[in-house]
């Protein structure tokens, strides 16, 4: 089959790698009929992490399954299902807690609870951005939606995205009438506002440096803040009258850079600590790792990030983070795409085949004007 294959900086590459096939009586293999490149794929993209070179990249899926192992009960050949970017057994002691994206078993690398596919350090499973996938737990893992292609844009985004906006949502507490601050304005910040107003939320600021992802924010009723334009902090503490917002989400992770293009890893949590009111609550779910042998410091390559505690302590602010638990989330959201209530799709910019993929990479990480969340349909 046809694949996207890491090949090192900067270097994928469409190539023909071996079918999946049913290798334990609980697998699944799916048929991919859309699968995303995310934003946290351009970590490895960049090299800033440890994934290994002939990974088949790919963690966002969904498709029709085209086969079943013996053991598998409720999923069937021909169902059309959402693949969620966790790979949880469903039976340790945080899948049974609903922390399925900190699962016990599904990762062999020591030290790293949770796996995923086609993502550095999340365990031995190729991804998605192919034309098949194995998906292991079948039962547990696969997301039943309604037959046809309806809603495929959207439910696309049920794998991860929509799930991981929601949940820096959750992580932050957002309820009726707060005011919500969500620091990046790509694919995932853009889901956690949507997912802000579908909680209620009565003012969510969006903030970002790139005009395109700006104006995606105002198309949902959020009102963009540019860091080109001046004091992201003096700005939104000046539109709430000096309270700050009762939320925030932190959706840009440790490769935060300030308007100049100089890299920061603490500017957000430190942006967001001032910006959050006394009390206040923030989600984080931008990725931070233990290990980044190219960042701008000594401490960051060791993952210490030295943000400002000092003043978040004396604020009495509660933080969340981590990985978002897919399927506490993704249910209820497909259901609320298919009642017209939510409408995650908003945010496609790029419908590509998988031959395209390289330079849709290239694209996306360049911040090209317009690239703000591709989707490859392998069949194309």
């Amino acid at each position: 089959m046809k694949a996207i294959v890491y090949r090192g900086p900067y270097s994928v590459s469409v190539e023909e790698v071996p079918d999946p096939r049913i290798e334990t009586p609980l697998d699944a293999v799916v048929r991919i009929t859309t699968t995303n490149i995310c934003g946290s794929d351009l970590h490895m993209y960049e090299g800033r992490t440890g994934v290994e070179e002939g990974t088949v990249l790919g963690h966002e899926n969904m498709g029709i399954v085209e086969a079943v192992g013996t053991g598998v009960e409720r999923i069937t050949v021909g169902d059309r299902v959402s693949v969620p970017f966790n790979i949880a057994c469903g039976t340790c002691r945080n899948c049974e807690s609903g922390w399925w994206s900190f699962c016990l078993r599904t990762n062999p690398n020591e030290g790293v609870d949770g796996a995923a596919y086609g993502y550095a350090m999340m365990g031995p499973y190729a991804g998605g951005q192919a034309e098949y996938l194995r998906v292991p737990y079948a039962d547990v893992n696969l997301l039943e939606l309604p037959p046809g292609d309806e809603h495929e844009l959207d439910f696309t985004m049920l794998s991860d995205i929509f799930p991981t906006g929601y949940h820096g949502t959750e992580l932050a507490g957002v309820g009726p009438g707060d005011t919500v601050a969500v620091f990046g304005a790509g694919p995932v910040g853009l889901m956690a506002a949507h997912s802000a107003f579908i909680r209620g939320a009565r003012r969510v600021f969006c903030v970002d440096k790139e005009p395109d992802r700006l104006k995606l924010a105002e198309s949902i009723g959020a009102e963009a803040v540019d860091i080109s334009d001046g004091d992201v902090v003096e700005r939104i503490i000046d539109a709430t009258d000096g309270a700050g917002v009762d939320k925030g989400v932190e959706a840009v992770g440790y490769q935060a850079h300030d308007h100049h293009g100089t890299e920061h890893p603490e500017l957000v949590l430190d942006n967001l600590v001032q910006v959050v009111r006394t009390a206040g609550a923030i989600g984080v779910v931008g990725v931070y790792v233990p290990e980044d042998p190219g960042a701008a410091d000594e401490g960051a390559k060791q993952g210490r990030i030295g943000w400002d505690y000092g003043t978040f302590f004396m604020k009495g602010q509660r933080m969340g983070t981590g990985q978002a638990p897919v399927k506490r989330y993704n249910r209820a959201l497909r259901d609320l795409i298919i009642a017209g209530r939510a409408k995650p799709s908003f945010i496609v910019s790029h419908e590509l085949g998988l031959d395209e993929a390289v330079d849709a990479y290239d694209k996306f990480d360049k911040r090209c004007d317009g690239y703000t969340k591709v989707l490859l349909h392998p069949s194309a």
